[in-house]
């Protein structure tokens, strides 16, 4: 039974019994506590918490995840992946566990014919958690198990939650008995390989506290009401029904998998090495194109370091399997086709996807070079240290800069004779990561760190959102909140979070910054410094207190600065013309990924390789501005998703919206977005745009900048008042300043080059000088000299190298020192007859580097160094000639 199949039974089967299907949400969590999704029911996160009312009473889906914590693990057991996919049937507080067992039950084991799974019940067992006497009482006598195949397990086993504070509670897992030729008997408490789980029913009834992710946390409460989340995970049902060994030989990965081998000319199944290497490119691959698909872009930090880490992860292991060619655009296009029947979009979005990871590819490419090249002289530093341990420092930069994984320099050390300071390394990393989870709890506290405050308020309704339509609304005063906790009132120089019933203050959402404004009532004023949503339902106001005492329950006034709005809607339908000119000028798939506006400014990142042209950004700027001089009406309307993808809505990669969507059009379907962010009326008070810069962000990621209105007037009046200048200096009209500078660069360029003449000139005559004047030192000659004037790196080694050739016929070395910018640098080269006496270039910079308080090396026919004490120069050549002295006299 092909994947694709076991899902559309599952979502059918629960669809007849009264469940809602929910498409699979993106794998961008609109969650501040997590990443990326990495489990089925983390979309339905706010409705098990009472923060948000669910659409809903019962809900099923197929999920895509991601989860990383174990990636060492991938490949090397037949069941850990980075990506899976959760089945799940949803209870918002309607049944529980006296119907969720059943429904399992009945779907694992009906026919195929009448559109179950026809497992067979005596394969299954079921565990329960140690005291939940009451699912053990539903397994035996309601549905007929025998006790014998009823076992208890404890809290890491048997109690679920996410691995963060949030839902949690028992839960019960259904196993699959496949048989003495997988291990010993006795159930799932003797043998997990043998009994495989395959269904996990989870009854969410508490809410856990910080703590270890799978037993030994506090349980903070119980939640509003009990809830379902029950559910399997795709590939290892479809490894299971399809009988086969490891979720990477089921159906959809298999062919990733095998096109891999083919690629590589790897044989699967023949060595274990091999195996878990194609094992991982085709996990890794999956997972690349899912996030891609996602609107996630690689990058060093968040989801797209996760990104960047697993598809360079997968290049890597094709490298090492003897593939030297670019693979990615085969192994992304034979993905796309297996799991397009699942996820459609994929194909729609085919090139995109193409385009980032291609481009990711080429430029690991390029780090592996430049690394390699790292490694090679760090490890050639630790040979001449008379040591055989690469230090954990250097493994940790070629990991951060280069982006080097461990087990990459691990190898290439192995190769090289050397070990690495993996203790040290680790040290490094986990500091690393105690950063990261620092921010990470700075991010949570913005999101569900005092849930319980907001979720008391969100009990009282959500805020009405008044601005699409007036700039004042009265308003009464919910709550007022101060570090984390409720208060009763605040006064003045207070800064508090105030919850009012409604407001016309733009919460921060959708790229654009939040409305400035004031809450006033009589001898009461509060200056609004930021408005942020919680649970996407309550607008939590930031304020300052600057006039008299707040307190709950006051009736109120909001108000929005109407020159900040005005700015605001400029600066948002701004950046929709942009993104309609972008798509016009370079095509559909020059997709926006992310923006930010506020009052006459506006930045839209997009999915594009390389830089454009000056051309091409007139162009787009003069489409965005004929949209604006033919006053393209601007029109609203809310509608069910669904029809607003069908009418080609673009929808931004990874943002979540709700079953009834706002869409915007400017033009009708030239511009046509789901927005929830405040607009212009008509496309001519955008006013002009002018557009600043357009640059890189990241593999595959342009970004756009713009200011637009009376801002982008007083760029331009600024911009005409420097060319005035220019043309001043120049003696030129301005229309003729491009003209006079290009010609006072072509001589400026004619100046460099007889510069350059002279000074190569000028370099000779000093070469034929210093080999006029070189010195013997035993049977080696030996060129050991100050240049009298500053020079280059790269001049001093051109002397280096040019003496070395006029003296090719005789063991010779080369020692020649400069100053550049005030510092002393110094270059050594030595021939293949010095060589053979035993003279090193490496090792004879650093012997000056040494005295010159500075440090080099290289290799031993060309090296360079430098240092900082520029009066040491004599001294530091003199110290070369001893050690030259001592090498060929010994």
């Amino acid at each position: 039974m092909h994947s694709a199949d076991i899902s559309s039974r599952a979502l059918r089967f629960f669809e007849k019994r009264g469940h809602t299907v929910v498409p699979s949400a993106s794998l961008i969590a609109d969650d501040p506590t997590l990443l990326l999704i990495n489990a089925g029911m983390a979309p339905f996160k706010p409705y098990f918490l009472g923060e948000a009312p669910a659409p809903y009473k019962r809900a099923t889906s197929l999920q895509k995840c991601v989860r990383t914590v174990d990636i060492e693990e991938v490949g090397q057991t037949s069941r850990h992946g980075s990506f899976f996919q959760m089945f799940g049937n949803f209870s918002f507080g309607d049944y529980f566990k006296e119907k969720a067992i059943p429904f399992a039950w009945e779907f694992l084991t009906t026919p195929i014919a009448d559109g179950g799974l026809g497992l067979p019940e005596d394969k299954l067992w079921v565990t329960v958690y140690l005291d939940d006497d009451e699912a053990e009482q539903i397994w035996r006598k309601d549905i007929g198990v025998p006790a014998e195949r009823i076992q208890r397990l404890g809290m890491a086993e048997n109690f679920w939650s996410m691995g963060v504070p949030g839902p949690c509670g028992p839960c019960s897992e259904i196993c699959f008995d496949r048989g003495p030729d997988f291990g010993q008997d006795g159930g799932p408490v003797a043998n997990d390989e043998r009994y495989l789980e395959i269904w996990n029913l989870v009854f969410m009834q508490s809410i856990r506290g910080e703590g270890p992710a799978k037993e030994g946390y506090p349980i903070l409460g119980d939640l509003p009401s009990k809830n379902i989340d029950t559910g399997f995970g795709l590939e290892r049902m479809a490894a299971l029904l399809q009988d086969v060994p490891t979720i990477f030989d089921i159906d959809t990965t298999r062919q990733i998998l095998d096109l891999a081998a083919e690629l590589s000319s790897a044989k699967y199944g023949v060595s274990v090495r091999n195996d878990v290497s194609l094992r991982v490119i085709a996990d890794h691959i999956l997972t690349s194109v899912m996030l891609i698909g996602d609107g996630v872009t690689p990058s060093n930090d968040g989801r797209g370091y996760i990104l960047r880490r697993i598809l360079r992860r997968a290049v890597r292991m094709m490298r090492l399997l003897g593939s030297q060619d670019p693979v990615v655009h085969e192994l992304v296009a034979k993905t796309i086709q297996v799991m397009s029947p699942m996820y459609p979009e994929l194909t729609g979005e085919h090139e995109r996807i193409d385009r980032i990871a291609v481009a990711e590819e080429a430029a690991f490419v390029q780090t592996l070079k430049a690394g390699t090249t790292i490694f090679d002289l760090a490890a050639e530093e630790v040979r001449k240290s008379s040591s055989l341990v690469l230090p954990g420092d250097k493994a940790f930069q070629l990991h951060d800069t280069y982006g080097f994984p461990i087990d990459l320099t691990l190898e290439m050390a192995a190769e090289a004779g050397l070990t690495v300071d993996e203790t040290g390394f680790r040290k490094l990393m986990e500091e690393q990561r105690a950063r990261a989870k620092a921010d990470a709890v700075r991010r949570k506290s913005g999101g569900h760190g005092e849930s319980g405050v907001y979720r008391d308020l969100l009990a009282l309704g959500p805020t009405e959102f008044t601005g699409y339509g007036e700039l004042e609304s009265e308003a009464v005063i919910q709550g007022l909140i101060r570090e984390g906790e409720r208060v009763p009132s605040a006064g003045e120089g207070d800064i508090v979070e105030v919850v009012l019933d409604r407001t016309p203050l733009y919460a921060e959402s959708g790229g654009q910054e939040s409305d400035a404004g004031l809450i006033v009532a009589d001898g009461i004023e509060l200056e609004v410094l930021d408005v942020q949503k919680v649970a996407r339902k309550l607008w939590v106001h930031q304020v300052r207190v600057r006039r008299g005492e707040v307190a709950e329950g006051q009736n109120v006034m909001a108000k929005v600065d109407p020159e900040w709005r005005i700015g605001a809607r400029q600066a948002h339908s701004g950046t929709h013309i942009v993104h309609a000119a972008l798509r016009e000028v370079l095509g559909p798939t020059a997709l926006q990924s992310g923006s930010y506006n506020k009052p006459g400014y506006l930045r839209l990142d997009f999915s594009w390789i390389g830089g454009l042209s000056p051309e091409t950004r007139s162009e787009i700027e003069e489409v965005s501005n004929l949209a604006v001089r033919r006053d393209l009406p601007v029109a609203v309307e809310y509608m069910p998703l669904p029809k607003a993808r069908e009418i080609g809505a673009l929808a931004l990669f990874g943002e979540t919206y709700d079953e009834e969507v706002r869409v915007v059009e400017i033009g009708g379907a030239w511009s046509r977005e789901l927005c929830g962010g405040t607009h212009v009326a008509h496309a001519s008070q955008v006013g002009p745009l002018t557009l600043i810069s357009e640059s890189s962000v990241g593999s595959g990621l342009r970004r756009i900048e713009a200011y637009v209105g009376i801002d982008a007037l007083r760029f331009l009046a600024k911009e005409r008042a420097m060319a005035v200048k220019v043309s001043d200096i120049l003696q030129v009209p301005t229309g003729e300043i491009g003209d006079r500078v290009s010609v006072i660069l072509k001589q400026l360029r004619d100046a460099e080059r007889e510069i350059a003449r002279f000074r190569a000139v000028q370099l000779r005559q000093l070469a034929e000088t210093f080999v006029r004047e070189a010195q013997r030192i035993g049977d080696v000659t030996v060129v050991s000299e100050h240049l009298p004037e500053p020079a280059t790196a790269e001049e001093l080694r051109s002397i280096a190298l040019d003496i070395r050739d006029r003296l090719k016929d005789h063991p010779t070395a080369v020692i020649v020192t400069a100053l550049a910018n005030e510092k002393p640098i110094v270059v050594a080269a030595v021939n293949e007859h010095g060589r053979e006496r035993g003279l090193k270039a490496g090792d004879l910079v650093r012997t000056a580097a040494k005295v010159l308080k500075g440090g080099g090396g290289g290799k031993p026919d060309i090296a360079q160094g430098g240092g900082t004490d520029p009066l040491a120069t004599n001294d530091a050549l003199q110290e070369v000639r001893r050690a030259i002295g001592q090498i060929v006299t010994a």
